[in-house]
């Protein structure tokens, strides 16, 4: 901690014991983040990530270190949404996250949804590399703010990075900015006019019997969605949904029919609709 900031971290790995069951073979964290007890299912390892602080406040830095062994199965989640309060410095809060998921192994991060407040300012940078035979379900699901209490893309400046690389080969790089300060960004308010964006990066399993169909049915009325391929080796997804229950609904609908066409049992997160 130095000021009123908080440097934390996260770093753990999970492999499979002889019998074949996942476990945490190394854990580490440090607040603004704590992990929860975990549990198993499908014969994935489910770990929840919890914030025991009021969220993220600017300055806050937390450096996330995450590797799936061979073979191991590991699927991230969190319990509530992620926060981000206003600025009072002009400085954001950053978190570095790198993933690493050896050859059969499978990671899947799905948290809920990341809410930025009033005059708030956060950086995310990721690093995912997937060995040979890896599977990967990543998704970043980004509101627009307290729409209850009528912060609706009031918050300052949010900053998104991610590099995906399969096999050593950089197959992904991203690098955006949405502005708020009331207007919101235009790709999404052009949609809906509090819309959620989520975004889904998939390979290995999640990608090999793509189900191309059953996917665009998701589309209605409440959800705009796209979706194509990078370099034949992993799948990118969009969607811009019209509120947070539609967001909720897409998403839960989206791993059953992904996890269905991968042959996949689909764990259970140990919370309320999923």
């Amino acid at each position: 901690m130095t000021g009123n900031s908080i440097s934390g971290h996260l770093r753990i790995r999970c492999d499979v014991r002889d019998d074949g069951v996942p476990y945490l073979s190394k854990q580490s964290f440090r607040a603004p983040i704590h992990l929860s007890k975990s549990h198993r299912d499908a014969g994935a390892l489910i770990v929840t990530l919890v914030n025991p602080t009021a969220g993220f406040f600017d300055g806050d830095a937390l450096v996330c270190e995450v590797e799936v062994g061979n073979d191991a199965k590991l699927v991230l989640s969190t319990p509530s949404s992620s926060r981000v309060f206003r600025t009072r410095t002009g400085k954001p809060a950053v978190c570095d996250q790198t993933f690493h998921v050896d050859k059969g192994g499978f990671l899947e991060w799905i948290p809920e949804a990341f809410i930025p407040h009033k005059g708030a300012s956060y950086e995310q940078r990721t690093s995912i590399h997937l060995e040979e035979g890896a599977s990967l379900f990543f998704i970043d699901w980004i509101s627009p703010g307290r729409v209850a209490r009528g912060e609706c893309f009031e918050y300052e400046k949010l900053r998104w990075e991610l590099d995906l690389f399969v096999s050593g080969d950089l197959v992904a790089r991203e690098k955006y900015e949405m502005i708020g300060l009331g207007r919101g960004p235009e790709g999404i308010t052009a949609m809906f006019e509090s819309g959620h964006f989520i975004s889904v990066f998939l390979s290995g399993k999640m990608v090999e019997n793509w189900p191309k169909e059953k996917i665009e049915q998701l589309e209605n009325d409440d959800v705009y969605m796209g979706h194509g391929g990078l370099n034949g080796e992993a799948m990118v997804l969009r969607a811009i949904c019209r509120d947070s229950l539609a967001a909720r609904g897409f998403v839960e609908e989206l791993r059953k029919i992904l996890y269905d066409s991968a042959g996949m049992e689909l764990p259970k997160l140990g919370r309320i609709f999923m």
